[in-house]
Parts: C-alpha cells; sequence; structure tokens
C-alpha cells in the first residue's frame, strides 16, 4: 500500500478511501479475475456512496500505474487483477469454453521461444500475452 501511495503521489493523485477500497477489493479477490461490474458491486458493499463511474476511473488509474493488469478474454468485458511483479511477463491464461473458469499458469514456457524469435527476426521482446481456449476437468 505504501508502494501504492508514492506511486499516486509521483502523480499527482492521492489515495482516497474510494481508490483503497477499489484496491482492497482487488487485493481480497486475487486471481479471480474480476470484471469492473464485478469490483463495482463488492466496492458498494462497504462504501455505499461509490458510483461506478469513479471505479472505472480508479481501475484506469491503477491500471495505468501498472498496480493492476486489464485483460481481455474474449468474454465481452475486461478484467483485472494484481500485477505482482513477480517477472517481466504477465503469466498466461487457460480458460473453459464451457464453464468459462479461467486458470493461471504460472510456469513461462515461452523464454526459449521468445530467444529464437528475438535472433531470428533481430526484434526485442518485451511482454507476450498467451490464452489458451478449451475445456477444464470439469466440463470436458
Amino acid at each position: 500500500m505504501e508502494n501504492l501511495k508514492d506511486k499516486l503521489k509521483e502523480k499527482g493523485y492521492k489515495l482516497t478511501p474510494q481508490r483503497r477500497a477499489t484496491l482492497d477489493t482487488i487485493i481480497e479477490n486475487q486471481g479471480k479475475h474480476l470484471s469492473t461490474e464485478e469490483i463495482y458491486d463488492m466496492v458498494k458493499e462497504n462504501c455505499p456512496e461509490i458510483g461506478l463511474a469513479t471505479v472505472y476511473r480508479t481501475l484506469q488509474l491503477l491500471d495505468e500505474l501498472d498496480v493492476i493488469s486489464k485483460i481481455n478474454f474474449d468474454d465481452g468485458c475486461s478484467r483485472y487483477e494484481l500485477n505482482t511483479n513477480e517477472d517481466d511477463h504477465q503469466h498466461h491464461h487457460l480458460i473453459c469454453l464451457k464453464c468459462g473458469d479461467v486458470i493461471e499458469v504460472e510456469v513461462d514456457l515461452m523464454e526459449t521461444l521468445e530467444e529464437e524469435i528475438e535472433n531470428n527476426y533481430d526484434f526485442k521482446i518485451s511482454d507476450h500475452k498467451v490464452k489458451f481456449f478449451g475445456y477444464c476437468s470439469k466440463c470436458q
């Protein structure tokens, strides 16, 4: 939270109660890939005066500050997850086409492929995003 306060202060923002409530909701639901509306519904329970527009603006700001990551699972809405900055790349996701479950893949198996692409095409890769679509064990 201190790191976030510093990032906000650098950019001329404050950690308002609404921003704190939004971030707390994301932290408490880490790994759930919540949509804006889902975050709003949860934040509203603890902060009833908050508006949907405030949550949208807060999510946009937190994304710009790299505190959270905006993810598109091709389901018609943006989803968010806490940016843990454990490595330079985002982790990969397995998305079930039947039930919509999202499974995080923490292992990065793309390093060798990245090296090959960089060497063969004289291209410096800074990041990649991989989504695998299929059927989870419950839906097979």
